[in-house]
C-alpha cells in the first residue's frame, strides 16, 4: 500500500480505486477528461450517469462550485468530512463527461483518512463511483473489487458506513437524490424543508447514483413483506435482528458484506426482510429496492 505510487497514477491519468468509509471508489482525476472517460469505459457506465468528485476541504469545495449556497455551507460544516454529497453548480474546468453535460456537480469530502490523503497527495480533486462493474454490488473491501479494474488498489480495511452516500441538491430549492444513513429530517432541521426527487428512471440523470437498476447481486434478490414467500428452490434468508442487525446504521455497515458472501455460495435466491419505513432506514430500504429482483412498490408515507 502506497499513497505515494497511487496518487502519482492519479496524476498520470490512471485509474485508482481507493477506500471510503461508505464504499471504495474508483478513481481518476476530476479534472482531466480523458482519465475520467477510463473511469466510464471499466466500468460499462453509462455517459449518462456523472460521478461524484472527491475533496480533501471546503475550500477545495468552493473553488469548484461556480456558486456555493449557503445550504451547502451549513450542511458541509456539519457533515464533512462524511457521507453526504452536495450538487452545487460547476465550474468550467470541471469537464462536462464527469458531469454528464450538466452544469451541476456533486462534490463530497469524505472520511477516511486515506482517501483524504490520496486527494492531498494527487494534488487534485478525484471524481470516483463505486469500484465495480456498474449496477452490481458496490465493494467495501478491497477484495470485492474486480481485478481487472483498477490500475492500482489501495487497501484501507472494511469500509465503516457501507452503503453509498446521501446525494442532496442545494443548487435551487433543497432536493433529496439519494437517501443515505443521514435521516432526513436531521439534515431539515439545519436548512428548512428538503423535497424528495421522484423513483429514479432509466434516462439521463440528474446526479450520481440515480439509476433504477443497482447494487445488485449476481444471486435473484427478494424484497418481501410479511406473509409474502420467495420462489422454490434453496435460497438464504436475511432476517432483521437474526441473520442481519437490528440497527439501520449496523446494517447498512453490513449489508454489501452479506451479499458478496451469500453471492459466493451460489444460492437460488436471497430472501430479505423488508425494513421499516421510517426516516432512519430510508437509505437502505432504497438500495434493496433497486437491488432487488421482485419487490413491492415504492410507497411513500
Amino acid at each position: 500500500m502506497s499513497i505515494a505510487r497511487a496518487a502519482e497514477m492519479i496524476r498520470a491519468g490512471r485509474l485508482v480505486a481507493f477506500p471510503t468509509e461508505t464504499v471504495y471508489g474508483l478513481g481518476a482525476n476530476a479534472l482531466d477528461a480523458v482519465a475520467v472517460e477510463r473511469i466510464f469505459a471499466a466500468k460499462s457506465r453509462p455517459r449518462t450517469s456523472p460521478l461524484i468528485v472527491h475533496v480533501d476541504s471546503v475550500e477545495m469545495a468552493r473553488h469548484l462550485a461556480a456558486r456555493w449556497p449557503d445550504a451547502a455551507e451549513t450542511l458541509a460544516r456539519r457533515y464533512w468530512p462524511g457521507p453526504l454529497t452536495l450538487v452545487v453548480p460547476k465550474r468550467a474546468e470541471i469537464p462536462d463527461i464527469v458531469t454528464a453535460g450538466l452544469p451541476t456537480v456533486g462534490l463530497r469530502m469524505p472520511a477516511h483518512p486515506l482517501a483524504l490523503e490520496l486527494i492531498r497527495a494527487a494534488g487534485v480533486p478525484i471524481a470516483a463511483p463505486s469500484a465495480n462493474r456498474f449496477t452490481e454490488l458496490s465493494p467495501t473491501t478491497a477484495g470485492h473489487v474486480p481485478e481487472e479494474l483498477a490500475d492500482y488498489v489501495l487497501d484501507g480495511g472494511p469500509a465503516r458506513v457501507g452503503i453509498e452516500s446521501t446525494v442532496l441538491s442545494v443548487v435551487d430549492a433543497p432536493l433529496l437524490l439519494r437517501p443515505g444513513v443521514i435521516p432526513l429530517p436531521e439534515m431539515e432541521a439545519l436548512i428548512g424543508p428538503i423535497a424528495v426527487a421522484a423513483a429514479p428512471g432509466l434516462g439521463a440523470h440528474e446526479s450520481p447514483g440515480r439509476h433504477p437498476r443497482h447494487y445488485r447481486p449476481a444471486t435473484p434478490l427478494y424484497l418481501l413483506r410479511p406473509g409474502e414467500q420467495p420462489p422454490e428452490g434453496n435460497g438464504a434468508w436475511l432476517l432483521i435482528g437474526h441473520e442481519m442487525p437490528a440497527n439501520a446504521l449496523d446494517y447498512a455497515a453490513a449489508l454489501y458484506e452479506m451479499l458478496h458472501r451469500l453471492d459466493a455460495q451460489h444460492w437460488d435466491w436471497i430472501a430479505v426482510e423488508c425494513p421499516p419505513e421510517t426516516p432512519d432506514w430510508a437509505g437502505v430500504l432504497d438500495r434493496l429496492r433497486r437491488a432487488a429482483s421482485q419487490a413491492y412498490p415504492n410507497r411513500r408515507n
